[in-house]
């Protein structure tokens, strides 16, 4: 990759809406479809962290299932092995933010900027979102790649996975030039803690609250991806 900057999207909760989801489980839950659909994504992230301490990794499928099985029986409900199986395929059609498809298309008419998704998603999870679901397959010609944690074995925000990245597109030592895109304050602590610029999508206008390190925090705040071509302007 030449461009001088190279922006690193996050996909879940970032271009991919979680709560999404919810729309699946009101089929099974309609009481507790939301309520549900919070709590599996809430344990989703806290079994990569647990899982990072322990010094031990499981792929992220599996991670996505035990922690709906973990949030369904938190309900004090239960699920069929055939319906884990349909939600686990609806994890991989998972519906855009509304600010995603423009975002995108304005971003493909900028030379100077190259794009990959960077998950914790497994390749096959990050492969059928990007190239086979319904609102992100128009707009996988965008992304030069696809980067997932499952090369290094560990989750963000761990360094060995910023490393990953800047090795992969090129930016090795030039750590600046790689800037993440993420709706989720612990993945932009992260990059910026090895020296990545970041942009914090902060969709609910909440501002930055996130103390695990004071003083580390986004290089760039926005309400919107619509608002990114013109941050990388100035």
């Amino acid at each position: 990759m030449t461009a001088s900057k190279v922006l690193a999207f996050d996909l879940y909760g970032t271009l991919l809406s979680t709560e999404s989801i919810a729309k699946q489980l009101e089929q099974h839950f309609p009481d507790k479809a939301q309520s549900i659909s919070a709590s599996w994504r809430r344990y989703q992230l806290e079994y990569t962290w647990r899982l990072n301490s322990m010094g031990i990794y499981e792929p992220f499928s599996a991670v996505t299932r035990n922690s709906l099985h973990h949030a369904i029986s938190e309900h004090n409900e239960s699920l069929s092995d055939e319906s884990i199986s349909e939600l686990m395929k609806a994890y991989d059609n998972l519906t855009t933010f509304p600010d995603t498809k423009l975002a995108l298309t304005q971003l493909s008419k900028t030379p100077s900027v190259s794009a990959v998704v960077f998950s914790n998603g497994t390749h096959s999870m990050l492969s059928n979102s990007v190239h086979k679901s319904f609102d992100l397959s128009p707009h996988s010609s965008f992304f030069m790649d696809i980067v997932s944690v499952d090369d290094v074995g560990q989750y963000k925000p761990s360094p060995a996975v910023y490393g990953h990245l800047a090795e992969k597109v090129g930016k090795k030592d030039k750590l600046g030039d790689v800037w993440l895109v993420s709706g989720n304050p612990f993945d932009v602590v992260g990059a910026r803690s090895v020296g990545m610029n970041a942009i914090w999508v902060d969709r609910g206008g909440k501002g930055w609250v996130d103390k695990v390190r004071p003083g580390v925090e986004p290089t760039v705040t926005v309400r919107s991806l619509e608002e990114i071509p013109s941050v990388l302007k100035e």
